[in-house]
Formats: C-alpha cells, structure tokens, sequence
C-alpha cells in the first residue's frame, strides 16, 4: 500500500482541511516495569505452573497505521488504513 508523504485531511483540532505530513507507525518497546508484566513475572516464580496465554491461530495480516501531523499546528493524530492488509504501508518519495 503506497501513501503520499504530505497528504490534506481534516484536523480535528485546526477544525479545518489542512496538510499533514505521514509517517509510518513503529511500536516501540514496551517498558519492563508495567503492572502487567509485573504482574506475570510475580505469577511464574517459584513452582506455580504455567502462565502463558494460549495459542491462537495467526491472524492473516496486520492493521496498518500511520501517524499524520498537521502542518499548521503541529498536533499528531493516527489513522488506521484499511481492515487487516497483508501489505505493508510504504511512503511514496
């Protein structure tokens, strides 16, 4: 899937049309102190047993996401293109 790399789209917080540069959405590493895996790493020590979350089937392809910043005002918001592509989203140059 090619995107443009400026694209015009409504801002929500301009409240009008306006260019938005696009940039690829990157999940970053999540931190080793969250509750979560906390939470986790409490529950596996010593011999409590597994646990693991089960295994389920993989999905077929993955949402794609972009972030787009306004040009005027410089707020970043997120747009998900598409359902589940199989594609990967690549900026035109």
């Amino acid at each position: 899937m090619k995107i443009e790399k400026e694209i015009t789209t409504y801002c929500k917080f301009c409240n009008k049309h306006t260019k938005h540069g696009v940039k690829v959405y990157t999940k970053k590493q999540t931190s080793g102190l969250s509750i979560g895996t906390r939470r986790h790493n409490r529950a596996i020590r010593g011999y409590v047993g597994s646990v693991e979350p089960k295994i389920h089937p993989k999905k077929l392809g993955k949402k794609q996401k972009v972030m787009l910043q306004c040009a005027d005002c410089k707020k970043v918001t997120d747009r998900v293109f598409g359902l589940r592509t199989k594609k990967k989203i690549e900026i035109k140059r």
